[in-house]
């Protein structure tokens, strides 16, 4: 009877814990642990930081809720950090770069108490643990409409007769030849060429996310290589500096360079994360289940533009953006679409079909077809971006990366 009633007595302590979990927490109770890769002077970082601080402020967290983590590499440092932010009580950490992920996993996986959160990833997907989660936005929506602006800029230097040859450049310093790299330079390119029909594109990889003194130089050298404006997927002050030097428009990411910038700086897109680090605390405040992926879009906030600087941007720019993000919305437009006559490959034909690597293996095999009713379904199949065809009037510099 004593063994009975000790057992009825674990089975509700039992059900009265896993209802306690089902109802979350209390919101004094959330904590967040933030890895950054860099500091509040690399851009990318710097994003992240301001996002945790809006969401933060927005919630009404106490400061005691929120522990910053700069300068963590991609390592083992970041599974040992992941793991001491545990034993403060963090019960939401959140690592901000690519190479954190599966130092980040096998932390997720020594804590399952502990929901661990990680941007730009690939693996949350197919690996199924509960407690590992992978975020990133439509931001190519965002760098389209950067790159419409782009375009605009295009226009009017070639209608003043002022373009460095017979036809217009872009200059776009990147980071790695990735397919987040490479979404983000095409919808781009697509964008600038929806109004400016007859820009091409050279890209020019460091080899880096964050070097200030290599995108600096190749910034220049793409200056140098005639073209007349110049944009970037990397992290630092490097190519914006270059920019305002020669007097070449520019086009930034991840914020307004206009401050340092004044005469050149022209709209930067970017992800605004405050809205995934709320769905966060909400979640978890609720006792709701976090998604393996989750994709930010224009709708829920996380894709923005900075104020367009109109010392340096074409006349109508801002009301050009405003209607091209409306239908973006509406779902009128579509960055990569496929059936478009422009559309074409490097090999000189349309793209019907394509199989790409979305659940990704070690050999990076493609599994998964992404073109459906004429367009690139992309970040719709998992968050972090797979788009990574090459398409023609786009010039790879260099491909060491």
């Amino acid at each position: 009877m004593k063994k009975f009633a000790a057992l009825v007595l674990a089975l509700v302590l039992c059900l009265t814990a896993v209802v306690s979990l089902a109802d979350g927490i209390a919101k004094e109770d959330v904590k967040f642990g933030v890895i950054l890769l860099h500091d509040e002077f690399s851009t990318y970082d710097l994003n992240f930081l301001n996002g945790v601080k809006e969401a933060a402020a927005n919630l009404g967290l106490a400061e005691d809720q929120v522990v910053i983590v700069p300068n963590i590499p991609e390592g083992n440092e970041c599974y040992e950090k992941a793991l001491d932010l545990a034993d403060e009580g963090c019960n939401i950490i959140f690592a901000d770069s690519f190479g954190h992920e599966s130092y980040l996993l096998q932390a997720a996986k020594e804590c399952p108490d502990v929901e661990f959160c990680h941007a730009t990833g690939t693996m949350a997907h197919t690996e199924g643990l509960a407690n590992f989660h992978n975020a990133f936005a439509s931001i190519y929506e965002g760098r389209y409409l950067a790159g419409v602006a782009a375009g605009m800029k295009l226009n009017e230097i070639k209608a003043a007769g002022n373009l460095k040859g017979d036809a217009p450049v872009i200059g776009y310093v990147g980071a790695f030849t990735y397919a987040e790299v490479m979404s983000g330079y095409t919808s781009f390119y697509l964008g600038a060429k929806s109004v400016c029909p007859d820009v091409t594109m050279k890209v020019q990889f460091t080899g880096s996310w964050y070097d200030e003194t290599e995108e600096k130089a190749a910034a220049e050298a793409l200056i140098a290589a005639g073209a007349d404006l110049i944009s970037q997927h990397a992290d630092s002050m490097g190519a914006p500096t270059a920019c305002e030097n020669a007097g070449i428009p520019n086009v930034s990411y991840n914020g307004s360079t206009v401050d340092a910038c004044p005469n050149t700086f022209i709209v930067a897109s970017r992800i605004n994360w405050a809205p995934y680090f709320e769905y966060l605390y909400t979640q978890k405040v609720n006792g709701e289940p976090i998604a393996a992926d989750w994709t930010g879009t224009i709708e829920t906030g996380s894709v923005v533009l900075t104020d367009v600087n109109t010392a340096a941007a074409a006349e109508g720019t801002v009301e050009a953006l405003e209607a091209v993000k409306a239908e973006l919305i509406a779902g009128t437009r579509k960055v990569f679409d496929t059936a478009a006559a422009d559309f074409i490959t490097k090999g000189g034909e349309a793209l019907n079909s394509y199989i790409a690597d979305v659940d990704t293996d070690p050999a990076y095999t493609p599994d998964t077809e992404v073109i459906a009713d004429g367009y690139f379904h992309e970040s719709e199949f998992r968050s972090a971006p797979y788009f990574d065809v090459q398409i023609d009037g786009i010039e790879l510099v260099n491909t060491a990366f």
